[in-house]
């Protein structure tokens, strides 16, 4: 089965590293094409064996990628295209239909309840996604969250499939050389009480009331990882209120998967960042003593997962993944409201169980577990398998 995946950009990003992870786990002869920024997640994919083409889009309205796209498409005799994010299902689906290929699978990995892919939805947003979605085949929800909420926007519940994110389990499990070894990379004590929280530095991450909880918390410390348009904000808010110090922003961090250095890369690009560069994300997890996700709008909630794999305790706002599961899914997981004061009482109660000798770590639950990314991807392929046998849409298109 020959699928070319497009996305919209392969910077770092959590559907970005989800697509590369079921990329090694499907069994199809796949090509990606990104709409713009062939980043770090490029590289990786590269470096997997994997053919990645930059399509060079200029903005949103730079309809001169329809036909470079298209083209594109029809050259390569897809049997199936698969699209990902707002900007890419939407020209993905239609460059599909002009180049004669019917089956079409596009993913909602970012559909919040106010929001998607970070930005506020508008009814002009929903028109267009959903005259875009009836041009494919399948619509793929990364939780069944978000296939209620797609549903709630008017897409056809038969035409809606939940295939969850997924992980690689025993990647993340805890390592104790790996958390004295980044502990001392990064500049922490061996001994400190670290918060974590992974995730993109936006403002709806509310990363901002993490810093004001970690700066009221004496001698704790806060290591965010992640990049983004809040990096500035955040930092100068830590410097605000005296805990400049105790405040690391990391950074985006590349994390493919361990195999992935010594990839022979059949496309174009450099090869996936090597591992002497810093820590990866197993090992800045194991450098934590406990996570802390402060959005309030998830559609999925994948560094969750892999905090949980990692044998943290979590506290988090929302997480669909979570609440797609029954509680004893995940035992070490606490659902909070997010205000400061609430987060300072919770982070004081780990921080005085820390004081205790030792490492403490939870085990593995089944929350993790049960979104091992190969179960996703078997998933995905009934899917695949289902829309190559399913009737082709009766809407026609024709070229603009």
């Amino acid at each position: 089965m020959r699928v070319l995946h497009v996305i919209t950009g392969l910077g770092i990003g959590g559907a970005e590293q989800q697509l590369r992870l079921m990329l090694r786990k499907l069994p199809t002869d796949s090509d990606v094409v990104t709409l713009t920024n062939p980043g770090a997640v490029a590289r990786g994919i590269v470096a997997d064996g994997v053919r990645v083409r930059d399509l060079a889009m200029t903005g949103n309205r730079d309809l001169g990628a329809l036909p470079r796209l298209t083209g594109l498409v029809r050259r390569g005799q897809y049997d199936l295209v698969h699209t990902h994010l707002y900007r890419a299902c939407l020209y993905g689906r239609f460059a599909a239909r002009l180049a004669g290929v019917r089956a079409v699978v596009a993913t909602e990995h970012s559909l919040g309840d106010a929001q998607i892919e970070g930005r506020p939805l508008s009814s002009g947003a929903r028109a267009l996604y959903l005259a875009g979605e009836r041009l494919g085949t399948a619509t793929v929800a990364v939780s069944a969250t978000v296939a209620r909420r797609l549903e709630r926007w008017g897409v056809r519940r038969d035409r809606i499939h939940v295939v969850p994110n997924g992980i690689e389990v025993d990647r993340f499990a805890y390592d104790d050389a790996a958390r004295r070894d980044a502990r001392k990379r990064l500049g922490l004590p061996q001994d400190a009480f670290v918060v974590g929280g992974v995730g993109r530095l936006t403002g709806g991450k509310r990363f901002d009331t993490l810093v004001r909880a970690v700066s009221d918390l004496p001698d704790a410390r806060l290591l965010l990882v992640g990049e983004g348009a809040e990096h500035v904000r955040l930092q100068r808010l830590a410097y605000v209120r005296g805990a400049a110090d105790r405040i690391l922003l990391h950074g985006a961090c590349q994390d493919p998967p361990p195999d992935a250095y010594t990839g022979s890369g059949t496309g174009t690009g450099s090869p996936a960042a090597d591992p002497a560069d810093g820590p990866d994300l197993p090992a800045l997890l194991a450098a934590m003593d406990v996570f802390v996700s402060t959005s309030h709008d998830e559609a999925f909630g994948l560094a969750i997962v892999e905090a949980l794999a990692a044998g943290l305790p979590v506290l988090h706002v929302t997480c669909p993944a979570l609440a797609d599961l029954p509680a004893e899914a995940a035992p070490g997981a606490r659902q909070i409201t997010g205000n400061v004061p609430e987060l300072i009482a919770e982070l004081r109660r780990f921080q005085e169980a820390a004081r205790e000798p030792g490492v403490h770590r939870l085990p593995v639950p089944d929350a993790a577990r049960h979104y091992d990314i190969s179960h996703s991807a078997e998933q995905l392929m009934a899917v695949y398998e289902n829309a190559l046998r399913g009737p082709a849409p009766t809407r026609e298109v024709s070229c603009p």
